[in-house]
């Protein structure tokens, strides 16, 4: 309790709220001239605000030597620490471990439950996502791709495109990872879930693509990428 209360005072400022939430879909480390630059700040201001977010294990920070005899930079990163918020306080990952072991007993039945029911919720999750009036194929592509990152930041994911018009193959890069303390448990299980998710996901907007995994955090990548086969 006493560290869910620090987290929301620290986020209870916009500016640091913002700031988290820049970091979050950088991806990459960050410098205090950076988020000055970008939130039109101080560096001393932003220089306090990340360590703020240091603080509450929100933010993990390095220095970094600049190579010309001056004052080594400090970089900020995303701390590996699962930040969640509830009152009263509900263990949901606990949830999913059992339910991710008890689907595992079932052997293959188990793991075909869990890729149709991530492919059902991806489906859905873009559905959700679409007005009343809009048909898919009736989309740009822009548009498409518009909707696949919103729907996939609803989730969870900060996903990044894009799109080579000479070989008409999509490729997708997740850097995070909302299932990872899970996935790393049951990786196998987890990340065949998770492909689903996003196999549904690209169904609804593409019709019927095959999505093809090229890294993946857990073993060992920046990132997850995928790459799928389609035209506009």
């Amino acid at each position: 309790m006493e560290q869910t209360l620090k987290i929301t005072s620290v986020l209870a400022d916009p500016t640091r709220y913002h700031i988290y939430e820049y970091i979050t879909k950088k991806h990459k480390e960050v410098s205090v001239q950076e988020i000055a630059e970008a939130f039109n700040i101080h560096p001393n201001v932003a220089r306090l605000h990340l360590a703020k977010l240091e603080d509450v294990n929100m933010l993990v920070s390095e220095t970094q030597k600049t190579g010309k005899g001056g004052r080594p930079s400090r970089l900020y990163r995303l701390s590996n620490d699962v930040i969640q918020l509830h009152f009263p306080f509900r263990d949901y990952q606990l949830l999913s471990k059992m339910a991710i072991q008890a689907l595992t007993k079932l052997g293959e039945a188990g793991k075909q439950a869990l890729y149709e029911t991530g492919k059902t919720f991806g489906k859905e999750l873009i559905k959700q996502r679409l007005a009343h009036d809009q048909i898919p194929e009736q989309l740009s592509f822009s548009e498409k791709i518009t909707i696949l990152q919103e729907a996939s930041e609803t989730a969870g994911l900060y996903l990044t495109s894009e799109y080579d018009d000479n070989e008409k193959k999509l490729y997708l890069h997740i850097f995070n990872c909302p299932f990872k303390e899970i996935a790393l448990q049951q990786p196998q299980m987890v990340c065949h879930m998770h492909h689903a998710f996003l196999q549904g996901m690209i169904e609804v907007l593409f019709d019927k693509i095959e999505l093809m995994e090229l890294e993946n955090m857990i073993s060992g990548c920046d990132c997850c990428s995928y790459r799928a086969m389609l035209t506009k």
